[in-house]
């Protein structure tokens, strides 16, 4: 029974460990709500056979609801128990859907028409020269929506229930 209970100490301290060291470099785990779904591809208006960037795309929800609207989408999540999670209830729309597991400060990003996000307040400027980096790359505009937290200096174009849109040329 002692050895029941290490593994269970151990287990819990390693899935603690995988969602809070996140904090480092985005954010913890919280949901899209599906409330905001909607509202998000509203703003960010891609069209079937677009390509959106989810930075950190915890369990998938804004993948998947791409793939229904036909857009194509590339995830990038940290965690990899939420990598794993996402990858398996993506599969059915890999047509469309594509989970990395890593770090997106790190990575170069494929070219994409949108990208959301849900990061904290310390990482938005950041955020912020990032794209700015990403996108002299490519000729063509890029959307932005972030859900709770604003980019500091850059005024939103448009604003919905807690989502920002911002544009970069």
């Amino acid at each position: 029974m002692e050895v029941f209970w290490m593994v269970a100490w151990i287990a819990a301290v390693i899935l603690v460990l995988l969602f809070a060291l996140v904090i480092l470099v985005g954010a913890p785990f919280l949901p899209t709500l599906r409330a905001h779904v909607d509202p998000a591809f509203e703003l960010l208006a891609l069209k079937p056979g677009q390509t959106m960037l989810e930075l950190g795309s915890g369990d998938g929800r804004m993948l998947i609801a791409a793939a229904q609207r036909g857009i194509k989408s590339v995830g990038y999540e940290l965690n990899p128990l939420l990598f794993m999670y996402s990858w398996l209830i993506t599969r059915k729309y890999r047509k469309y859907v594509l989970v990395i597991w890593g770090d997106y400060w790190r990575v170069s990003w494929p070219q994409a028409d949108g990208i959301f996000v849900f990061l904290l307040n310390p990482y938005m400027k950041k955020l912020d020269k990032k794209i700015i980096q990403y996108q002299q790359d490519f000729v063509k505009p890029i959307k932005l929506v972030s859900f709770a937290f604003k980019i500091p200096g850059r005024k939103p174009i448009k604003k919905i229930d807690g989502l920002f849109l911002y544009k970069y040329q």
